[in-house]
């Protein structure tokens, strides 16, 4: 596939999903260079903000195998791995796979099940692997986590540890939409009774896993200059000398950022990264991996505020 068909690819993606989801195109975008990075995505937002809804008409239009795993306080890890059961009729063990053996796992409300629970996906979202009384077995290369979490409530949530967060490529905030926008969205959805389903708009498969496979492919011809090198490592490491940041991100967050800028220029059609793909990218990239000083803290500071300011501050190759 070339970097123009890839582009294309991209916009007839865009264009299915738009039939079922009003707005959030710039959430749309950080998927689809998350499907082509092989990356995963954690979204944040209030409730009935078509999270949900996002994700399935996604797995729609690009043909993965959707699952779904509500997560609750009482949800153990081999309820989204699967086990070993034994049959009495054959008097042998039948792996049974769980949930998380789809293309595109929905991880819904991550935070309200406990860390032993959350780990289970570790292995998984890194190795794209599952590894079940000592066996391992693959999962698809098109593997991709969109976990979501809600911001709002703090009762009876189990924070995303640190080593968690990182396996995520963006962290992405869901915001509620403009007033012009919910109105679109009431005149869509306000006719219909029951849950929405993307087929209802007409939401079609423009790509199979061949096409995502060739697009994966075709990031690799994208060119990173040592010019791009040196200003992602760079704002990488300006993050772990700000005084205002009591973690800064790691080596890998520098890799990721990389990967994601060049799966952003091949979808744009260009065969090289340009210093705005790593500015586009940054804040989405770094903010679950930074934590603010208790200092910052005290003031009000947000995360992407300082990173902001650290892309502000930091030199850009011309």
């Amino acid at each position: 596939m070339s970097l123009e068909e890839a582009r294309s690819l991209a916009g007839a993606i865009r264009t299915e999903i738009a039939k079922a989801i009003v707005g959030q195109d710039e959430t749309v975008e950080h998927l689809l260079i998350a499907l082509i990075a092989q990356g995963h995505v954690l979204l944040e937002g209030p409730p009935g903000t078509a999270k949900t809804f996002l994700a399935q008409s996604f797995a729609a239009a690009t043909g993965l195998e959707f699952g779904r795993i509500q997560f609750t306080p009482d949800l153990l890890p081999g309820d989204i791995l699967g086990s070993n059961l034994f049959n009495f009729q054959t008097s042998q063990f039948t792996l049974t796979r769980g949930p998380i053996f789809r293309e595109l796992l929905l991880a819904d409300e991550i935070n309200r099940t406990p860390p032993k629970t959350q780990a289970a996906l570790l292995e998984a979202m890194q190795e794209r692997r599952v590894t079940l009384d000592g066996e391992s077995h693959a999962l698809s290369p098109r593997f991709m986590v969109v976990a979501t979490q809600n911001p709002i409530e703090n009762q009876g949530v189990y924070p995303l540890p640190e080593a968690q967060l990182d396996r995520f490529l963006f962290k992405l905030l869901v915001p509620y939409p403009s007033a012009e926008e919910e109105a679109k969205i009431v005149t869509r959805f306000g006719t219909r009774s029951g849950p929405p389903k993307a087929g209802d708009f007409g939401v079609s498969m423009v790509a199979d896993a061949a096409a995502i496979s060739a697009a994966q492919e075709a990031v690799k011809t994208v060119t990173l200059a040592e010019e791009v090198v040196a200003y992602i490592v760079a704002l990488v490491r300006a993050t772990r000398g700000n005084p205002d940041i009591a973690n800064g991100a790691s080596p890998r967050a520098a890799v990721l950022l990389a990967n994601a800028a060049r799966a952003r220029a091949a979808l744009h059609g260009r065969d090289y990264v340009l210093p705005d793909d790593v500015k586009a990218l940054a804040v989405s990239t770094l903010r679950h991996r930074l934590v603010l000083s208790p200092a910052a803290e005290i003031e009000g500071r947000q995360i992407e505020q300082l990173v902001t300011g650290l892309i502000e501050q930091t030199e850009a190759p011309k």
